[in-house]
């Protein structure tokens, strides 16, 4: 595992950086407004950042894990709104299309994402349902000689922008039981939806309802409710250096206003706790980018990296926001002032720990894969220390937590 960069890797990663300049310049008015400007889609069409994450055979650019994670943090430290609209689309949606569906039928939705004419969503979570998929109602049936799609969507990043949905849905009559059924969002029976949201601002999130909405058979492509994870793995990927990048810029925000602030009668660098708070801060930031370099590199190889990568989400994410809530203590009630950078960095970190799983989810996953089966059953916690006995003495119904965390399910 090499995780050096060659001449044709610098190259690129400081084009990219040049051109995320005039993304960054625009960062604060885009989260004023709400949206993404299109100067910003114009930047990553030509910069080629839509072509990072895919072979040359369909006309990406071939390069390695480690570059490609260099390439999102780069885009991420300039506007972390933008790198999420425009990743979901070009490296989520695009990989499931490259990954499980077929290239003779699906090379038109593949060219169109990754040049900048069209724009994807990632459809999974629902209004009342999050991270446990076996509670989606979204279905996909046959209908003559083509299928229909139904249900509600909700929380989805790109929902109100996006031309296609990669829709993770049911699939009923089918012994996989689920797919990915890749529909048209501009078509009648499909309408969409804004929803507030605290961070991110200018990224577009909200929900999509189908109605019947018409999804051609080449469109629908049969999974295994086991494999649902492998496809995540890149959004956590994503998320997980989206969080990275959110933390450099607030230590970098905060060694700057550390130096040239003055307080008590010297600078706030000279103070011990201030700088043993930066130091440990970029410890712990290196680190979860050594993981990130490690899975993207694993994950671009082709390996399976669930384990590497549901530790990386819940350390990286949880870590940027302490490195913003460690920043808003050094800047004062600057850190929290619109439109100052750390106040914007605040609201969007907390994004990243919801966004894909949430991080209880992935620990679980990764308890299992040390051997430690999570089950659930009932037992009663009550009755053999008498507390299931009402104050009439009588046996009263008991509730046990086992009951109680599977009613929550």
């Amino acid at each position: 595992m090499d995780f050096s960069v060659d001449e044709e890797g610098s190259r690129l990663i400081a084009e990219l950086e040049r051109r995320f300049a005039g993304i960054a310049a625009r960062a604060a008015d885009a989260d004023a407004a709400g949206a993404v400007p299109e100067e910003n889609w114009r930047d990553l069409a030509e910069s080629g950042y839509l072509r990072v994450f895919h072979p040359t055979e369909i006309g990406g650019l071939g390069v390695d894990g480690v570059v490609q994670a260099m390439a999102m943090e780069s885009l991420a430290r300039a506007c972390p709104s933008t790198f999420w609209s425009a990743t979901m689309s070009s490296l989520v949606c695009s990989k499931l299309i490259h990954t499980y569906g077929d290239l003779a039928s699906h090379r038109g939705l593949l060219d169109a994402l990754l040049s900048g004419r069209r724009l994807a969503c990632f459809p999974v979570v629902e209004l009342t349902s999050g991270s446990d998929a076996g509670t989606y109602t979204t279905t996909v049936r046959r209908d003559g000689d083509g299928y229909v799609i139904s249900g509600q969507k909700a929380r989805i990043t790109n929902a109100t922008n996006a031309d296609l949905g990669v829709v993770f849905s049911r699939l009923d009559g089918h012994e996989a039981g689920w797919c990915y059924a890749f529909v048209d969002l501009r078509q009648p029976g499909v309408r969409t939806y804004a929803m507030p949201h605290m961070g991110l601002r200018a990224m577009s999130w909200g929900g999509l309802v189908f109605d019947q909405a018409r999804v051609d058979v080449a469109d629908v492509v049969p999974i295994r409710l086991e494999k649902f994870a492998e496809g995540m793995a890149w959004g956590w990927l994503f998320i997980s250096i989206c969080a990275i990048a959110i933390a450099e810029s607030a230590l970098a925000s905060s060694v700057e206003h550390a130096r040239t602030q003055v307080a008590f009668g010297r600078p706030l660098a000279h103070m011990e706790g201030v700088q043993a708070a930066l130091a440990q801060l970029r410890a712990e930031i290196d680190a979860a980018r050594l993981l990130a370099y490690r899975c993207s590199w694993h994950r671009t190889e082709g390996d399976l990296v669930q384990d590497l990568v549901g530790m990386l989400k819940p350390y990286a994410t949880e870590l940027a926001v302490q490195a913003t809530q460690m920043a808003v203590q050094i800047h004062g009630a600057w850190g929290l002032t619109p439109p100052h950078l750390v106040e914007r960095l605040y609201r969007d970190a907390p994004m990243n720990v919801i966004g894909g799983f949430a991080s209880n989810r992935l620990r679980e996953l990764v308890a299992e894969m040390l051997g430690l089966q999570l089950t659930y059953r009932d037992f009663d916690w009550l009755s053999p220390t008498g507390l299931g006995l009402d104050t009439g003495g009588h046996p009263s119904s008991s509730v046990t937590l086992a009951s109680l965390a599977l009613a929550e399910r």
